[in-house]
């Protein structure tokens, strides 16, 4: 039987972006590619991230958080689902822990996420400074300048999209700018043909970007591992950071998602912050018939 049976998990989303989390502190169990697919398909615990808590690795921080994508890949980073993280950290009356006031201190793979409550729902996550060489992004080739890397879609002479932004927020993003409404964009049909496009050794998420004003920004991703999402806080704060490179807005924007808005500001620390809200949709605990027949890649 899996570990992971009858373990207790809140189902939450961060502006529709749909989030797991899993506290899986004070045990040893790690969750498997297979046992993220299987939760996945579950309609009661369906995630485009799931966000499981470990100990703390380093002295100091709250949790070690794991990130889980749809098709069992693990994700750098997850602003919605750190969001939603904290929550769980402070009000939940069975993850929650003694911390320091509203704030925590959170450890993934790439490092240190500071988060902070600004009211009951609302936090903002230091999501530290964008990478934007070629080999830190990465790239599979050098960029001397990642502002606009050559890569197109359509024909040569008029293409669909091109010329995008190169940033890492955690994850790769390859952040393309249209003049349109980017809901008038076949983006399940481009992204994951982009998605994996050799350019991107780590495969990469896709976003289309409409640049409102100097302050605002409409935005669609296709999510590197889950596919269209109603929102992403990595791509929200990758789509300021590109855009303020090509001066077509300042260093904060509100960046509206088809799941709402997200407050963006990239300091002059070099950091980026992110501000949103979370929301609780239920909980629950995993079936141990959930994890009878594990879902083969790509099936969730």
């Amino acid at each position: 039987m899996s570990p992971l049976a009858h373990r207790r998990f809140l189902k939450m989303n961060g502006l529709g972006n749909e989030i797991v989390v899993l506290d899986l502190r004070g045990s040893d169990v790690r969750v498997q590619p297979e046992e993220a697919r299987a939760i996945a398909a579950d309609p009661a615990s369906r995630f485009d991230q799931m966000m499981v808590l470990h100990d703390p690795v380093t002295p100091g921080t709250d949790a070690y958080v794991r990130i889980y994508n749809t098709d069992g890949s693990e994700a750098g980073a997850c602003g919605n689902g750190t969001r939603c993280v904290a929550w769980a950290m402070l009000d939940d009356p069975v993850m929650a822990r003694p911390v320091r006031g509203e704030h925590l201190t959170l450890e993934t793979r790439p490092g240190l996420l500071e988060v902070v409550r600004v009211s009951p729902v609302d936090f903002t996550v230091d999501m530290g400074a964008p990478r934007l060489k070629w080999d830190e992004i990465p790239l599979a080739e050098p960029f001397p300048d990642t502002r606009r890397i050559e890569l197109q879609v359509g024909p040569i002479d008029d293409p669909v999209l091109h010329s995008p932004g190169a940033v890492s927020m955690g994850n790769p993003h390859a952040v393309f700018f249209v003049e349109r409404d980017p809901e008038t964009y076949d983006l399940a049909r481009i992204g994951p043909l982009l998605e994996s496009h050799p350019i991107f050794p780590d495969r990469a998420n896709i976003s289309l970007a409409q640049v409102i004003d100097r302050s605002r920004i409409r935005l669609r991703v296709w999510e590197r591992g889950a596919g269209l999402t109603r929102a992403c806080g990595t791509a929200a704060c990758a789509a300021l950071v590109a855009a303020a490179r090509l001066r077509l807005t300042g260093r904060e924007a509100t960046v509206t998602l088809p799941g709402g808005d997200l407050r963006i500001a990239w300091g002059e620390d070099d950091h980026v912050r992110m501000t949103g809200p979370t929301e609780l949709e239920h909980e629950g605990t995993f079936a141990p018939s959930l994890f009878g027949v594990c879902a083969p890649p790509g099936a969730a």
